[in-house]
């Protein structure tokens, strides 16, 4: 699947936490430069959606200037993040399917998305066939991923996209790691079986599944 962001630009000390939770305004915005593009990104992901996945985000870093004082353990801070965004994200999701289904229709890539698609810096290229190709092939694979559940979307998405270990999404959606790798196998496994339908390889999307 496609490559994950670096941890090394999720990096935080202790001591930034620290000071983020006790007000100090500064540090409270590093850590929304820190962690933007990839909670971003997880909505993205979601909802297909450059509007809600804005929205969402907004949300998430309001709430975590709001909570984070209340944060005992900083170690936790990643999957708390990632709980909250998750949260939200149900919100929307719960929204929508009070007036219609939730279809692929319903998230319409635009024009002015193409720079927020799928953040896999390896597969831009100076040769404009190879990158419409490549973009043609991130849309189609989000495609298949609008068709799993919402739980197994959020698990393969934190996994495979986001980079998470098993007990830091276990720890975001408050379930067991056994009940994570479960939704990930079954996640996995309906989108090999939406590819094969489509009469798609994983050497065509250039992902392995």
């Amino acid at each position: 699947m496609a490559e994950t962001l670096p941890d090394g630009t999720m990096m935080h000390s202790d001591a930034l936490l620290e000071r983020a939770r006790q007000g100090d305004k500064n540090a409270q915005g590093k850590l929304v430069q820190l962690w933007y593009k990839r909670i971003y990104n997880f909505s993205y992901k979601f909802f297909f959606d450059h509007d809600l996945a804005m929205e969402v985000s907004q949300k998430t870093f309001i709430s975590m200037h709001r909570n984070l004082i209340g944060l005992q353990d900083v170690a936790r801070f990643k999957s708390w993040l990632y709980t909250i965004a998750v949260n939200y994200c149900r919100e929307e999701l719960r929204k929508r399917k009070t007036t219609r289904s939730v279809s692929l229709n319903d998230f319409p890539a635009g024009e002015d998305e193409v720079s927020y698609r799928w953040e896999t810096s390896s597969g831009r290229s100076d040769n404009p066939e190879k990158q419409f190709r490549h973009t043609e092939l991130s849309d189609l694979l989000q495609q298949c991923l609008m068709e799993l559940s919402a739980e197994q979307r959020e698990v393969v998405i934190m996994k495979e996209y986001e980079g998470l270990k098993f007990r830091e999404i276990a720890d975001a959606l408050q379930v067991s790691e056994n009940t994570v790798k479960s939704r990930m196998y079954y996640g996995l496994d309906g989108l090999k079986k939406i590819l094969e339908k489509k009469n798609i390889t994983k050497e065509a999307l250039g992902y392995e599944l």
